[in-house]
């Protein structure tokens, strides 16, 4: 009896335990066949886009500190890190040499003013050749002229009247003779004089080398390099060796990003910008555009531009060199509806939707089915036209040429060739570059300025205004119907809806259940423990 009751027991525990078995694996095949949705919330809230780049902490002023003339160090008086005043001495190079030049140049200057004195003196000894020729000639002219009255009375014979004026015409020529010879000193004079100019600039240029051995601070600030010590020689030829770097003012700091092209048009100057390093995890920095720099760089055939992001550092703890990663803020919504960017990228199977090259469903540049088939759409050129109706006042001579400049963009789009994704792409670009041209020119002057301001809006979207996309939401009967909205501004994680259907608190899928759980789960069927 007792034998049979407990026979009767582990009976009933097996078949209690296969019965839970065969119910989970019922349970696991059901949800493996079915998978079921996992989904989102359309909410409102702030959202804000963005531009992440890297970039290097430097000085807003760094004044490279070197040395115009070659010789051997022999004084440094600062060190890294020193505080320094403009005007202060921060190293001495071995000054005898440049000295000795200064001495010569010196004699040089000296004899060179004797010999002015001398010049002088010859021109004053031939000057006074000169005036003794001129009386020997007022002599002779004399004579000339009392021989020629005595030869007239016949008191005089021709001999002597001719010799008279023989000695008339010596007496010219001599004091000509003399004048040129004056002239001659006098230019001499002038020759030495322009030497001793010479001379004196030899001596100023001797000068400023020897006082160039003496290296002083060009501005006040703070040694952030040193490349010498003392005995080394520096060699100033065509470029002046670099001695000190001395940043002018730590307490003020810049972070020079490289921004990828792709990005670049969203980035303005004055918008915010937040930024960390790896020094202070945890901490974030604050920065304001300063300057988008329009110079490329190319390194690999990537194109980047520098944006200066400008900050303070007023307890100096930022110090130059560090790496910066840098988010620029380019545009912010508040209370915005807002869909999971996850909503937007969903697809359910057996869909022939088709994502823009490089596109991520919701995230910016992915293209609905009617952008992929070349051009933005029905939906979207009717968007795009009741809004700049709306928001510009056109009139109706302007909404005409609107929609006429809307029709042949999006005509002229869906003829380019779709063999080659990025040419098509790059053309559409160009083609819708020149439709927004052609908008502006409608427009008068505080239409097209709204007009700009509204384009600067969209670039910093980083999303073309009336881009639709597409979500998913489960009906009352349970199947999936697909939702079209119109997107604007997007972040990482949420996409602004601007147009559409879709209400706060709207339940969208985001993605399968088994999308979750098939990584976690082990292949081949449950495994029970017992």
């Amino acid at each position: 009896m007792e034998m049979t009751r407990k026979r009767l027991i582990g009976t009933t525990v097996v078949a209690v335990v296969l019965t839970a078995a065969a119910a989970a694996y019922g349970w696991w095949g059901a949800r493996n066949s079915d998978p079921g949705y996992r989904f989102g919330k359309v909410e409102r809230g702030a959202i804000t886009a963005a531009v992440s780049a890297t970039g290097t902490l430097n000085p807003v002023t760094a004044v490279q500190v070197g040395s115009q003339v070659s010789g051997q160090i022999k004084e440094i008086t600062v060190d890294f890190n020193s505080e320094v005043k403009k005007g202060q001495v921060i190293a001495r190079i071995d000054s005898e040499s440049f000295a000795l030049r200064v001495n010569q140049a010196m004699a040089d200057l000296e004899a060179a003013r004797a010999t002015v004195l001398t010049q002088r003196a010859n021109v004053a000894a031939l000057q006074a050749e000169v005036s003794r020729a001129q009386v020997n000639l007022a002599d002779a002219e004399r004579e000339f002229q009392r021989n020629k009255l005595l030869h007239e009375k016949q008191f005089v014979s021709g001999a002597a009247l001719d010799k008279a004026e023989f000695a008339f015409r010596a007496a010219q020529e001599l004091v000509n003779t003399a004048q040129a010879q004056r002239a001659v000193g006098e230019s001499q004079v002038r020759n030495v004089e322009a030497l001793v100019k010479q001379r004196e600039s030899q001596l100023a240029q001797a000068r400023v080398d020897l006082d160039r051995t003496t290296i002083r601070a060009p501005v006040d600030g703070t040694v952030v390099k040193k490349s010498v010590e003392p005995g080394q020689t520096v060699a100033a030829s065509l470029q002046a060796p670099e001695l000190f770097v001395i940043a002018q003012d730590l307490r003020r700091m810049q972070v020079d990003v490289s921004v990828d092209e792709a990005e670049v048009g969203r980035v303005r100057e004055g918008q915010p910008a937040t930024f960390t390093v790896d020094s202070f995890p945890g901490r974030t920095f604050q920065g304001t555009v300063g300057q988008v720099r329009k110079a490329a760089l190319v390194v690999q055939n990537v194109v980047t531009y520098t944006a200066v992001i400008a900050t303070s550092n007023p307890n100096l703890e930022l110090f130059p060199g560090m790496t910066a990663n840098v988010r620029i803020v380019v545009a912010t919504r508040e209370n915005a509806l807002k869909v999971p960017n996850a909503a937007l990228r969903f697809r359910p199977a057996g869909t022939t939707e088709t994502r823009a090259a490089g596109g991520d469903g919701g995230v910016p540049g992915e293209a609905s089915g009617d952008e992929a088939k070349g051009g933005r759409g029905p939906q979207a050129g009717e968007a795009i036209r009741e809004r700049l109706t709306r928001e510009l006042s056109l009139n109706a001579e302007q909404q005409s040429r609107l929609e006429e400049i809307l029709r042949e963009t999006r005509e002229r789009i869906r003829a380019i060739p779709s063999e080659d994704k990025a040419e098509r792409r790059r053309q559409s670009e160009r083609l819708r570059a020149e439709s927004r041209a052609r908008i502006a020119e409608i427009l008068d002057t505080q239409q097209r300025k709204r007009y700009e301001e509204m384009a600067a809006s969209g670039a910093g979207a980083g999303r073309a205004a009336g881009t639709s996309g597409r979500v998913w939401v489960v009906d009352d009967t349970g199947r999936l119907t697909g939702v079209d909205v119109r997107l604007g501004l997007a972040d990482g994680t949420y996409t602004e809806v601007v147009g559409g259907v879709l209400q706060e608190g709207t339940q969208v899928v985001i993605g399968t259940r088994t999308d979750k759980t098939a990584r976690a789960q082990p292949k081949g069927g449950p495994r029970f423990g017992f």
